[in-house]
């Protein structure tokens, strides 16, 4: 029997607040304006995950600053009218908490934005530890964010799961030493996700309380 789970990583956007519209319509203003025809939905679907430096390098490494800025002030004038809680997320936190476990964010975002979306959530005081983009050198998949998380937290990667939407949480979290989940309302489909093969795959984020009750594996 696996050492039980005692610590909980999440990843932010996509996996606990439903940020894919926003996201996908920021990339379109930003991308339509310089590129006008160039990219659509589909495209922009595939730069959910990286962090933006890593997206815009690969689009136009000359433009990255200025898309950044632009990305970055249309998102922030957009996001809390386009934003939504996942179902039973604050919920299940709240139990996960209650039940002893020390739970962490860790995202490709900015920490600014990342508080932006747990105060709308109200889970502000949830979290033992927040790591964001400019908390790290290197971000998901390099195993450095999840390394800081535990770090703070004095967790063991043994007992300690990563949750995430994207290719990058579970190869973060397989770089890392810890267990993975995948979210099924992942915006790329579960089907794509179960490639990186996550340990688990949550239907419902109430499936924690069940994982980490009985670590019966939930494939």
């Amino acid at each position: 029997m696996a050492d039980k789970i005692n610590t909980i990583l999440f990843d932010f956007d996509g996996t606990l607040l439903d940020t894919n519209e926003l996201i996908i319509q920021t990339f379109m203003a930003v991308l339509g304006k310089h590129y006008p025809g160039r990219f659509d939905r589909e495209d922009c679907l595939s730069f959910i995950g990286p962090s933006l430096k890593e997206t815009f390098d690969s689009i136009d490494p000359a433009m990255t600053e200025q898309l950044v800025r632009e990305y970055r002030e249309w998102n922030a004038e957009m996001h809390d009218e386009m934003v939504a809680e996942y179902p039973a997320v604050t919920e299940t936190l709240r139990l996960l908490k209650a039940k002893g476990l020390k739970l962490a964010v860790v995202s490709t975002k900015r920490r600014d934005v990342l508080a932006r979306g747990m105060a709308l959530m109200g889970v502000e005081d949830v979290f033992d530890c927040v790591i964001g983009l400019d908390d790290v050198t290197r971000p998901k998949p390099d195993p450095e964010p999840l390394q800081k998380a535990m770090d703070l937290l004095g967790a063991e990667p043994s007992r300690t799961l990563m949750v995430g939407d994207n290719s990058h949480d579970i190869e973060g979290g397989k770089n890392a030493g810890t267990r993975t989940a995948g979210v099924a309302w992942s915006a790329k489909g579960e089907a794509f996700l179960a490639k990186f093969e996550p340990d688990y795959m949550l239907h419902g984020m109430g499936d924690l309380l069940e994982i980490v009750d009985s670590q019966v594996k939930a494939r």
